[in-house]
């Protein structure tokens, strides 16, 4: 795996999610047609969270807590890609030298 590649994403993906709370104050797409039909408020409540609303206590700035939330996301899902792709290659690798 190059690790150049891989880091090169994580920072790309880092730099979108800083930026993008920063684009517009108006809601996404899916929470402007629920708003709209008038269907907001007919879904269940989340069955696990982590950061619900995307807010962190003791930050009063919303820009800032989504981007700490889309960061977090950001790692986890990295962490995660990152340590399967790593454990295919060492199993394929295994694989071809047995």
């Amino acid at each position: 795996m190059n690790k150049k590649w891989w880091l090169m994403a994580l920072v790309f993906c880092l730099v979108l999610a800083t930026i993008s709370p920063l684009a517009s104050s108006s809601p996404d797409g899916l929470e402007k047609v629920a708003e709209d039909k008038g269907f907001i408020n007919t879904g269940g409540e989340a069955t696990f969270e982590v950061a619900a609303g995307y807010i962190f206590p003791g930050i009063e700035n919303e820009a800032l807590t989504t981007i700490m939330a889309g960061w977090l996301g950001i790692l986890a899902l990295f962490t995660i890609v990152y340590g399967l792709a790593w454990l295919i290659k060492s199993r394929k690798g295994k694989a071809t030298t047995e």
